[in-house]
Order: C-alpha cells, then structure tokens, then sequence
C-alpha cells in the first residue's frame, strides 16, 4: 500500500488559474463535478489577477481516494484553459 499524508476522506482544496475567460468558471467547475459530485459551486472561490487578465479558482473537495485526486489533476492539467493546477 502506498503511503499518503492525506487522510481519506478529507477537505482538499485544489487551486487553479487560467486565462480569464467567459467560460473558465463553467468548464472548471463541469470537471471538479465529474470527480466530485458533491462539490459544492456556491462554495468555489474566485480571485482575478491585479491586471485582470488571469482568474485564479480554489475548489476545495471531499476527497475520498489517492486514485480520484490523481484523476482530478489529470483531467484539469490537460484542460487547454488552464495554466497551473496547485
């Protein structure tokens, strides 16, 4: 078994920043849904750059498992929008 400092289940914030775009709040929050189902949007944390042209996002999770955070920052990373996935 592979050891791990999280201990499941846990809150686990997960910071993501883009390009502020229309559809950078939506797309992002459609994948954190897909692994976390009880993510709650309301609960999604926003804060643009001092410029305004990047959009910074906390998502904090339920996190159950090592394999669905892994799969969490597969999906994000590969997203185009995204810059860097913390």
């Amino acid at each position: 078994m592979e050891e791990t400092l999280i201990t499941y289940p846990s809150s686990f914030p997960v910071k993501i920043m883009g390009e502020d775009r229309d559809d950078f709040s939506q797309t992002i929050l459609a994948i954190v849904l897909r692994h976390a189902p009880d993510f709650d949007p309301a609960s999604m944390e926003k804060r643009p750059s001092k410029a305004g042209k990047y959009m910074g996002l906390t998502c904090t999770i339920n996190a159950t498992s090592r394999g669905q955070l892994d799969a969490l920052y597969q999906e994000l990373t590969a997203c185009p929008l995204i810059k860097l996935v913390l």
